[in-house]
Formats: C-alpha cells, sequence, structure tokens
C-alpha cells in the first residue's frame, strides 16, 4: 500500500514539472521583451545625455537674455527682471550661465569640466547670434516711414546696438567692462550657495544690475556702453575682429569672471576659518 502511495506521489511530481516547464520558457521570453524595449528606451531616452540637454538650456536661456537685453535697448532695470527670470527658468538644467564670463570663471575654480565649459561657450554664443537674427529680422519687416511721417519727426526702427569705442578711451572701457564682470562674478558665485532657487535667481539679477551700474555709468563718461556679456555683445554687434573690441568686450570679462570666482572663494575660505 506504501509503495502504491509512493508511486502515486512520484507519478504527480512528474506531472507537475511537466506542467511547470512550459511556464518557465514563457517567463523567460517576457524577460527578454522587457530588456529590449530597456534598451530601446535608453537609446532614444534624451535624459541620458545630461550634458546635451543642458547646452540647449544655455542656448535657449542666452537666445532670451540676448533679446530682451535688444529689445529693452540696455535698460539695467529690465535686464534684472529678464535674467531672474531665465535663471528661474533653466537654473535647474545647466546652472543658468548665460554668459560666458560665468563659464570660464566656473571653470577655473573647478566647479565645471573643462567639457562641459566649451558645450556651454559655444551654446551661449549660438544662442546671442541667434537672438540677433530674429530681432533683426523683425525690426526689417516694420514698414517703411512715409515722408508724411518723417517730417514730423518720426523715424524707422533700428536693433539696438553698442556705441563704438571711442579713440584714447579704450583704456577707459576696458576697466569699466573688467570691474563689473568682477562685480558681477563675485555676486553669482555668493549665490550659488543659496538653497531657495527665488532668492538665488534674484541674487543673480540684482548682482547684474548692480554691475551694470557701475560699469555702464563709467563708460558712459566717455560716450560708450558696458556690456559685461561677450554673448550677448556679439548680438549688440560690439564684437569685431580688431584688437579694442576683442580686448574690451571679450577678454576684460573673461578675466574679471575668474577674478570675481577666485575673490568669493578666498573671501569664503577665510570667513569659514576657524581661530
Amino acid at each position: 500500500m506504501a509503495t502504491k502511495k509512493t508511486a502515486s506521489t512520484a507519478k504527480k511530481k512528474t506531472t507537475a514539472k511537466a506542467k511547470s516547464a512550459p511556464v518557465a520558457k514563457k517567463t523567460t521570453t517576457t524577460v527578454k521583451t522587457v530588456s529590449a524595449s530597456s534598451r530601446a528606451a535608453k537609446k532614444f531616452n534624451f535624459s541620458r545625455s545630461p550634458l546635451l540637454a543642458a547646452s540647449v538650456a544655455e542656448f535657449i536661456g542666452t537666445f532670451i537674455f540676448a533679446a530682451v537685453v535688444l529689445a529693452v535697448s540696455g535698460q539695467p532695470l529690465f535686464i534684472l527682471f529678464g535674467l531672474a527670470a531665465v535663471v528661474l527658468a533653466i537654473g535647474a538644467m545647466s546652472g543658468a550661465h548665460v554668459n560666458p564670463l560665468l563659464t570660464v570663471g566656473a571653470w577655473a575654480t573647478k566647479r565645471i569640466s573643462g567639457v562641459r565649459a566649451v558645450s556651454y561657450l559655444v551654446a551661449q554664443v549660438l544662442g546671442a547670434l541667434m537672438a540677433l537674427v530674429v530681432m533683426n529680422a523683425f525690426v526689417n519687416a516694420a514698414p517703411e516711414v512715409s515722408s508724411q511721417a518723417a517730417q514730423f519727426g518720426q523715424t524707422a526702427p533700428e536693433l539696438f546696438k553698442a556705441a563704438e569705442i571711442p579713440e584714447g578711451k579704450q583704456w577707459v572701457v576696458l576697466s569699466a567692462e573688467l570691474l563689473g564682470a568682477v562685480v558681477f562674478s563675485f555676486v553669482v558665485a555668493s549665490a550659488l550657495r543659496m538653497k531657495e532657487r527665488g532668492a538665488a535667481a534674484l541674487a543673480v539679477g540684482g548682482g547684474l544690475y548692480v554691475a551694470l551700474l557701475l560699469a555702464g555709468s563709467a563708460a558712459s563718461y566717455v560716450g560708450a556702453n558696458a556690456v559685461v556679456n561677450p554673448a550677448v555683445a556679439s548680438a549688440l554687434q560690439a564684437v569685431k575682429w580688431d584688437l579694442w573690441p576683442i580686448m574690451v568686450y571679450v577678454l576684460a570679462p573673461l578675466v574679471g569672471g575668474v577674478l570675481g570666482f577666485a575673490l568669493n572663494d578666498l573671501v569664503t575660505k577665510e570667513s569659514e576659518a576657524k581661530y
């Protein structure tokens, strides 16, 4: 009797194994399908390339900011709110540099890598040039001023651009750009330590407002403009293939950006030191 029961139990186990075999095969097939779809998702997912996404954000942010500068004719107060809005919009994506002097300063103080810095610089210059092309197209699309309207002093709309650097006053404008870049980058380096995004955005916008007031006032005494942004300077048609425009609107802000970040790091370390 025991022998028959044992044989019956063995037969049931064999039947159970036979039935479970196709199920296991089906499960394996399902796993392979999920794995294939997962590989496809990795291939086409934009978030898998964070540097590309951040660079696109820098392109868009610089385009918006440069367009704002052109639209408001460089008025510092409007630029403050424009930059604050850009920082709030793309700050979480790329840090919202939208300015080569900040990118170079962050790279020199080892806040970002060299690859990211180069990618940001290219995106910023292209974004500013795109703003120039788009805004210039809108201005050119404006209707011509009639002779009757011209008699009343109405003129055709023109795109805002930086004034020419006066002869013999190049060092004054260069010093103004350098001062503005140091002030702005110093404030931005401090804002990077803020945890509240809204406060950081206002700090960055306020820093540029103060920098433009100081640098703009100094440059205006000799009939020039302060830009404190090499990318936007290209949109304002201030950068030309000449020695002084490159030194004033490109090299001076970049050097000022490095000095501002380095000065902020030095002051922060000294303030945090324990005696």
